[in-house]
């Protein structure tokens, strides 16, 4: 069994979970930006994740592995948007 997987098809399944992972996302990414409405997202919940999403991006980068990198580039930067829009709505935004 294990003759049958090799390693271009293990490079192909990272690939897979780095496209779906990061498709995963776009919903909440989109809905986001496009509203800027981050009253139900957890400020603690995307901090901690986007700094996870950066840790493996530098981790992929220092691994010289590019289904991590890019799926994590763009998820990071998604990622970021969010938050940032969340902080900007917790913190300065007056409320009503």
């Amino acid at each position: 069994m294990t003759d049958l997987i090799t390693p271009e098809i293990i490079g192909y399944i990272g690939y897979l979970a780095a496209v779906l992972t990061t498709a995963s996302f776009l919903p909440q990414a989109i809905l986001t930006i496009k509203t800027r409405d981050t009253d139900s997202l957890s400020l603690g919940m995307y901090s901690l994740f986007t700094f996870g999403v950066f840790c493996w991006l530098v981790y992929g980068l220092l691994i010289s592995n590019s289904a991590i990198v890019v799926a994590n580039s763009v998820t990071f930067l998604l990622a970021a948007s969010i938050l940032s829009f969340k902080i900007y709505n917790s913190f300065f935004k007056k409320k009503s």
